[in-house]
């Protein structure tokens, strides 16, 4: 058990560092773009993280390069619409909106741009729309900082578990706690395993598997 332990803190930092280099590097690109969409907070906390991920992962650079260009036409359609209110996550050209938009006419609006995206292969749309007053009103929404404490969370038990090749995953954790999981498994096991690993975490309250299986 110990030695366990012991691999999966070394795993864990290793990550670690290598995201605090990769975070470095990037900062200048970050504060060169002025028009980045404040919703994207998150990917941008995560970005080091997916550098690394995306550079080892088992997928070609062709199609890692197309999630990439797509991910960076919604955010400028994002810009246009001055909204800050969704965030995004991809994997093969199959994109996961997530998000709560105050009025219906700029969530119809972001909606259907992003189904026209070029290279777009699948939409999975769970942002919905929501009057600030019954934000309000509700006690089961997070914050958008216990968001991310929510997703550090769900990365680091799927770093943590043996068996699960996490850089073929993708989490995206939404305001009602809701975590989707995106990406490859190698077996029906690893997949079994990863959404187990996944519902296990605390605070997690709903797991919406868009996760497939490819040896």
């Amino acid at each position: 058990m110990v030695g366990l332990r012991n691999r999966s803190s070394k795993g864990i930092l290793m990550r670690l560092q290598k995201a605090t280099a990769a975070a470095l590097l990037a900062a200048p690109a970050l504060v060169l773009s002025p028009t980045m969409a404040g919703a994207q907070l998150g990917d941008i906390l995560k970005a080091p993280k997916t550098l690394i991920d995306r550079a080892i992962e088992a997928r070609s650079t062709d199609n890692i390069a197309k999630d990439n260009r797509i991910v960076i036409d919604v955010n400028s359609i994002m810009a246009e619409l001055t909204t800050n209110k969704a965030s995004t996550e991809i994997y093969e050209q199959k994109l996961l909106i997530t998000g709560i938009f105050a009025d219906k006419e700029t969530h119809d609006k972001f909606k259907e741009q992003v189904q026209q995206v070029r290279g777009l292969k699948e939409l999975h749309w769970h942002a919905v729309v929501m009057s600030d007053e019954e934000r309000k009103r509700r006690t089961d929404i997070l914050a958008w900082d216990d968001v991310l404490v929510l997703e550090t969370k769900v990365d680091v038990e799927m770093v943590s578990t043996r068996g699960v090749a996490d850089v073929n995953f993708r989490t995206a954790v939404d305001p009602l706690g809701v975590v989707y999981l995106m990406g490859r498994a190698r077996s029906q096991t690893e997949l079994d395993k990863a959404m187990d690993t996944v519902a296990r975490t605390n605070g997690v309250k709903q797991v919406v598997n868009y996760a497939f299986v490819r040896p």
